[in-house]
């Protein structure tokens, strides 16, 4: 093995290029491994206009090469890749990919949650291009337009009820006759006369009638098979996030959906890991916030390497 890091970054999304940029900054020279999906989710949209100090916005793919550059001009190495394992039990930690075996004082979790999609071929071919996870995100491109969310939870009725903000109709879509959201969150939104209502349905196919964007989508009906074409602008998919922790498991505390649990700012359960952005945050999930929690993770790492006994600071 090689010498022994003084940070190892896991994840290449806005979390882990700002705590990349800072942990630079301070001179820890770390060592970011993009993992499969190298600059997370902004890598799927378009335009983003609520990412602060863009007047114009920016889209997703730029955005993160800025902030790919960004963190390389202070002295972070980036390696392609996928991390296959770690060792969070000793110290130094260890992290392997195909190729390498490395070794850390510290590590900070940034690998992400990934949006559950339904599994059509149109999806990801329309993603950013009137398919969307975020509604908060992307809700505003679609003024005064008709749209659709798929899900049935707290989450898509939230998003339903954020949509009407901009939509002039939004269709929630359910597979089931029932929902799964708490009853609250369903009062809101059957209150809401911008809402209307395909359940016990399935979306078949989202199409775009040649124009390379969303124009309609197919339902299918669970009880008569029945098909029905609904032109749409957009379509929310809103059916959960799935975090990226199985390298973790049995090695760190997750909670009972399998989010990083993160305490007094970015730690987590063993000393010298830290966890930022998606990975622990199914609240807010946005680009800004999990850069604010990426620059927490470097802060919370350069201050534990400044605090680790002599003994273990010369492994």
């Amino acid at each position: 093995m090689a010498s022994v890091r003084n940070v190892i970054i896991i994840g290449s999304g806005p979390a882990g290029l700002t705590a990349a940029l800072y942990s630079a900054r301070a001179n820890l020279q770390p060592l970011l491994i993009e993992g499969i999906e190298a600059g997370g989710q902004l890598m799927l949209t378009t335009m983003v206009e609520n990412y602060p100090g863009y007047h114009d916005g920016i889209m997703g793919p730029d955005l993160m090469g800025e902030m790919r550059a960004q963190a390389e001009r202070f002295g972070t190495e980036i390696v392609q890749g996928n991390v296959t394992s770690v060792d969070l039990g000793n110290q130094p930690m260890v992290v392997k990919t195909p190729d390498h075996d490395y070794q850390s004082k510290t590590i900070i979790i940034a690998t992400g949650a990934s949006a559950r999609l339904l599994g059509l071929p149109s999806e990801r071919t329309l993603m950013g291009h009137g398919v969307s996870t975020c509604a908060t995100c992307d809700g505003y491109f679609f003024r005064g337009q008709e749209i659709a969310v798929v899900g049935g939870g707290d989450s898509a009725m939230e998003e339903a009820i954020f949509l009407t903000r901009f939509a002039s109709k939004v269709t929630v879509v359910h597979r089931r006759s029932t929902l799964r959201a708490s009853k609250i969150m369903q009062d809101k939104a059957r209150a809401n006369d911008k809402i209307a209502w395909q359940l016990d349905s399935e979306v078949e196919e989202i199409r775009d009638g040649g124009k390379g964007e969303v124009t309609a989508m197919v339902l299918r009906n669970n009880q008569s098979g029945g098909r029905t074409e609904i032109p749409v602008s957009g379509v929310f998919v809103a059916i959960g996030h799935t975090p990226n922790t199985a390298l973790f498991q049995g090695q760190i505390e997750l909670d009972r959906n399998g989010y990083v649990i993160t305490h007094d700012g970015a730690k987590t359960s063993v000393p010298g890991v830290f966890a930022c952005g998606d990975v622990q945050d199914h609240i807010y999930r946005q680009a800004i916030t999990a850069a604010g929690t990426g620059c927490m993770a470097a802060l919370d790492a350069e201050h534990y390497i400044d605090n680790i006994p002599e003994h273990l600071a010369t492994v």
